[in-house]
């Protein structure tokens, strides 16, 4: 490896140029346990990934800054990556102080941990935060703790912010007119209020942890109050609600707690007319706050009125949209008990990504990984947190190649083949649609599109009066796998279908012989009961025919596609089948 720190910036790294630094990327992903071809069951694939970063196909995703990807290439343990290494040995000594009472239990998992600490930053291949993680999880097996050790903890901090909210000298700041004159007429004097209570509560939600350990001077707060409305001058850009707009955001919690007071500044925003999704720890992450917090803390829970908690892991994009319209906040959990790592997030956190506008993340943990790195994302972010020179705010676009079909940018897509489905039906025509394989085999995707336009401009020639809906004629470039399945089942479920045809093998090979060609290998007895996508559209369809009885389905038998699971998270092609 190199020992020189001045590296490309990481975004310019690309897979395939050197053979050595393949290994060692491929090595260091395995080290970390974020490989997904070696644990696919856990790590997101490429495509959901895609939700959230934006990768062309050769470029290296770590979940780090650049400064640690350079570090981890040393040959030779840094000093500042070594220091980072002991930071997070003193994270855990602290836990293992504060979990087990017992000295002889405590000495015998501290020697434990050492033992594999010394293991883990002999190679330095573990991203620091990673080791955390790592080392955590050590200690909760080796003490047989398997309760939440700090829930106590935390339920003690969130009773004394709830308290501090009363404080006098803390409310006079907060509720303190701006020190501009309010001028410009009702809508600017409404910007400038909304500026103002936005910006003193997101700093009072960085400073937390250092507010709650030492109540502040009444100087202090004012200082940095008003260093964080300087600050956030700029936000009215990115969180003003233009004329039937609602912006949805995306909040990322921080390990150093404080989730009363984070959940006062986000009525604020949803005050101001947006939708927040609020991303919590599936499980033990120190100060972090849980999904068992928000569901159990009473402190919490005041604030909660009128939100909606999720549990589910795969949340579907149709449920996910449906909450957002139903309720102005909603909890979820990202998946895992440890600093943001886009990695290891649940498929309801990467489809909140996804539908979020902006992604509002809280702590300096959170805007290592999402300032500190090169990369670019799919989505605006906005960092805020505070250091030893005060409140910081930093904003960061979305990657420029990247567009965001929006609920309204599908539906009306879907709305303009209904309305030629509707135009078919008054004229008296017999509407089909066609289910079938387009992407459900790997790489042969422009084969699978030729051979269903092929074969439905045969069906055309010998069939009158009829209107034939092929989806491989509809496809929107820059959607994908969700926001098409989003898109055909509003086509589906419009109650205009008259016949719904799956494709078989016997139309596949006769697709091949009208172009004039063998059938491969890889299409030899594939039917559409091999795809994903047709799996979840024969449900629909069973759905849809309980309701007009008229409705035919035709293809091969419904049993033979339930073999599958959900259809994959972002993807054109499939599941494993389910045994």
């Amino acid at each position: 490896m190199s020992t020189d720190l001045r590296i490309p910036e990481v975004r310019n790294i690309r897979l395939g140029q050197d053979i050595r630094f393949d290994a060692w990327l491929y090595s260091i992903l395995m080290d970390n346990n974020v490989a997904y071809g070696m644990n696919p069951d856990l790590i997101v694939s490429p495509e959901q990934l895609a939700f959230m970063v934006h990768l062309e196909p050769d470029q290296v995703y770590l979940p780090c800054s650049d400064d640690i990807f350079a570090m981890l290439r040393m040959e030779h343990v840094p000093s500042r990556l070594r220091k980072l290494y002991n930071r997070a040995w003193r994270i855990i000594m602290r836990m293992v102080r504060s979990a087990l009472p017992d000295r002889q239990e405590r000495r015998r998992v501290f020697h434990f941990c050492r033992f594999r600490y010394r293991q883990y930053i002999k190679q330095h291949t573990l991203v620091p935060s990673r080791l955390v993680k790592r080392m955590t999880n050590l200690v909760l097996a080796q003490g047989n703790i398997l309760d939440d050790p700090w829930r106590d903890r935390r339920r003690a901090s969130s009773l004394r912010q709830q308290e501090m909210l009363h404080f006098p000298v803390l409310r006079e700041h907060l509720d303190a007119l701006p020190r501009e004159p309010l001028s410009g007429g009702i809508q600017n004097v409404r910007k400038m209020l909304n500026i103002a209570e936005t910006a003193r509560l997101l700093c009072l939600s960085a400073m937390s942890r250092d507010w709650l350990e030492k109540f502040p001077e009444k100087e202090e707060i004012s200082s940095l109050m008003d260093q964080a409305e300087r600050m956030c001058a700029e936000l009215h850009a990115y969180l003003a609600r233009p004329a039937g707009k609602s912006s949805t955001i995306l909040f990322l919690c921080d390990a150093d707690g404080g989730v009363v007071f984070d959940l006062v500044m986000i009525q604020c925003l949803i005050r101001m007319g947006h939708r927040v999704i609020v991303a919590v720890k599936d499980g033990f992450n120190f100060f972090a706050p849980t999904l068992e917090d928000m569901e159990d803390d009473p402190s919490i829970t005041a604030l909660l009125e009128g939100a909606t908690l999720v549990r589910d892991p795969r949340l579907s994009k149709n449920d996910l949209l449906r909450l957002l319209r139903e309720y102005r906040l909603v909890v979820i959990s990202d998946g895992t008990r440890e600093r943001l790592n886009l990695y290891r997030v649940s498929v309801t956190f990467s489809r909140a990504w996804k539908e979020a506008d902006i992604i509002l993340g809280k702590g300096w943990r959170n805007a290592d990984i999402l300032l500190g790195t090169s990369h670019m994302f799919t989505r605006d972010i906005v960092c805020y947190w505070k250091d030893e020179q005060g409140f910081h705010l930093q904003f960061r676009p979305h990657a420029p190649e990247v567009r965001k079909f929006s609920d309204a940018d599908i539906s009306r897509q879907a709305l303009a083949i209904i309305s030629t489905m509707r135009d078919a039906k008054e004229a008296g025509r017999t509407v089909m649609f066609y289910s079938c394989i387009i992407g459900s085999i790997p790489g042969e995707t422009g084969t699978a599109i030729a051979l269903v336009r092929t074969f439905v401009d045969s069906l055309r020639e010998k069939m009158d009066n009829i209107l034939i809906i092929n989806p491989a004629e509809h496809f929107v470039e820059g959607m994908d796998g969700d926001d098409l399945m989003y898109m055909w089942e509003q086509v589906q479920r419009s109650g205009f279908i008259d016949v719904w045809r799956f494709q078989t093998f016997e139309d596949i090979e006769e697709s091949f012989s009208l172009m004039g060609r063998k059938v491969p290998s890889q299409w030899s007895g594939k039917d559409s009961t091999f795809s994903t996508g047709c799996t979840k559209e024969m449900h629909i369809a069973l759905d849809v025919q309980r309701k007009k009885k008229e409705m035919q389905i035709i293809g091969p038998d419904p049993r033979l596609f339930f073999r599958r699971g959900e259809y994959a998270v972002g993807k054109y092609f499939d599941s494993s089948i389910t045994l």
